[in-house]
This record gives C-alpha cells, sequence and structure tokens, in this order.
C-alpha cells in the first residue's frame, strides 16, 4: 500500500493521469461555491468513474458531534454503507478512525470484519477501497468505491484513490467551512434582527411612560414572561401593533 502525498499538489507530476479531470473539476467547485450536498454528489460521482472497475462510490462526512452526512451514487452503495452504520463495523468506518487507506481484495475470505463482509456480500460487493478524508490535522470522514469483481483493485488504484481523497477533504472541507461561514452570518443577522426590534419596543414603551430602558426592558420581560412568549416576539408585536395603529391613523 502506498501512503498518500503529505502535500496536495506536491507530486501530481508523479502521480496517475487518469486522476487529472476528476481534480479540476472538484478545484472547480470550489471556485463556484457551491453547498456540501453538491460537493458530496460531485465526488461520489468523480470517484466511480476514476478508480476503474467500479460499479459505486460513496462519501461519509463526520462532523465535531459525530453526526454523519453521506451519499452514495445508486442503491447497493446505500445498501453496503448503510450495513456499515448499522454494524458499526467495515472498511469505511476504519479508514476514517485510522487515517489509513484500506483494502479488500475478496469480501468472501476477508475476515477483518466478518459480519459486514457476509452481509455485503449478498449486496453484490466483492471488492473495496477506502480511505480517510484528512484535512489539516483532522479526519472528516471517509471515501470508498465499490467493485462486484473480487480482486479488482490493486497498488495502481491505491494510487489513485489516494490522490482523489487528498483534493476530495480539501473540497469538502473548504465546503463546510463555507456553509458554516454561511450559517454563522445568518444566525448574526437574526441576533442583529432581534436586537434592532427589543431596542426599537423600549423606546416605544419609554414614549409610555416607562422611566428609561431597564424598565422598559424589564417590562418587555415580564409581558414575555406571562404570556409564555420570548421577549424578541413581544417586541415585535408591540412594533407590528403600533405600525398599524399608525397606517389606520393616516388613512382617516
Amino acid at each position: 500500500m502506498t501512503d498518500p502525498a503529505s502535500r496536495p499538489g506536491d507530486r501530481l507530476e508523479e502521480e496517475p493521469a487518469d486522476v487529472f479531470p476528476a481534480v479540476r473539476q472538484m478545484a472547480g467547485l470550489v471556485l463556484s461555491r457551491e453547498t456540501v450536498d453538491s460537493a458530496l454528489r460531485l465526488v461520489t460521482t468523480l470517484a466511480e468513474v476514476t478508480v476503474a472497475g467500479t460499479i459505486g462510490a460513496g462519501v461519509t462526512l463526520v462532523d465535531d458531534h459525530g453526526k454523519r452526512s453521506r451519499a452514495s451514487s445508486n442503491q447497493a452503495v446505500e445498501e453496503a454503507d448503510g450495513l456499515q452504520y448499522e454494524l458499526d463495523e467495515g472498511p469505511c468506518l476504519t479508514a476514517w478512525r485510522s487515517r489509513q487507506l484500506v483494502r479488500i481484495d475478496d469480501t468472501t475470505t476477508d475476515t477483518r470484519w466478518p459480519a459486514w463482509s457476509t452481509a455485503v456480500t449478498a449486496v453484490g460487493v466483492r471488492s473495496v477501497l477506502s480511505a480517510a478524508l484528512v484535512a489539516g490535522d483532522e479526519a472528516i470522514g471517509a471515501i470508498k468505491v465499490y467493485s462486484d469483481r473480487p480482486d479488482n483493485y490493486d497498488a495502481h488504484a491505491e494510487r489513485v484513490m489516494s490522490l482523489f481523497a487528498q483534493q476530495a477533504a480539501i473540497l469538502l472541507a473548504n465546503t463546510q467551512s463555507l456553509q458554516q461561514a454561511r450559517r454563522l452570518s445568518r444566525q448574526l443577522t437574526d441576533a442583529l434582527g432581534s436586537r434592532d426590534a427589543i431596542s426599537q419596543a423600549t423606546g416605544v414603551l419609554m414614549t409610555r411612560g416607562a422611566g428609561d430602558r431597564h424598565a422598559a426592558f424589564t417590562l418587555l420581560a415580564d409581558i414575555a414572561a406571562r404570556s409564555g412568549q420570548t421577549i424578541e416576539k413581544v417586541a415585535r408585536e408591540l412594533l407590528n401593533a403600533v405600525a398599524t395603529r399608525d397606517a389606520d391613523r393616516s388613512q382617516a
């Protein structure tokens, strides 16, 4: 088994040329700023067509809380992957946990994951190649390809898969970071909107006799507690009522 290159791109001239088109497409997706789901679909499709003899490919991402996001190119891969998660064993999970490339030459004779191998043989999977997706110092998941023929994957396939996994990890890590940044931006925007609504509502209450902003905020909090609503919702209802009243007056 060959070791992956220490840095993606350093050894492109030495690596198999059949991985180049896939690398270019993955780089293009980074530039297009797509979502994690789009990236997962692209990576599984490219893996299936890049590694010779493959009938299907799959990718699993694991976040900081252990939540798994996965994609598969067909039903056989989905079943094979589902068995790994159900049994908590198999080459994909081992590749992710060990950060090593894992190869199965024949599921009917491999004894490392007996329950999974027995179950997956019935699905039509005979050989497997799986590599960890490592970004920086973090294993973010694993990618795997399946074949219906024994001994389909060799040292050349390992080199292709190693380079492919390196580039896929860069894509998926970057896309995850972008999606997290967008989520944070939405949360901050919502928070600022809430703050503005509460600030405007306290201003309204001050015009109605609340001594200062602290007193006005306390009044909002008391109303929220009695009604079982959030302070933000109480503030927005107050502002909506004021807007409706003003609109009615303007039409009178």
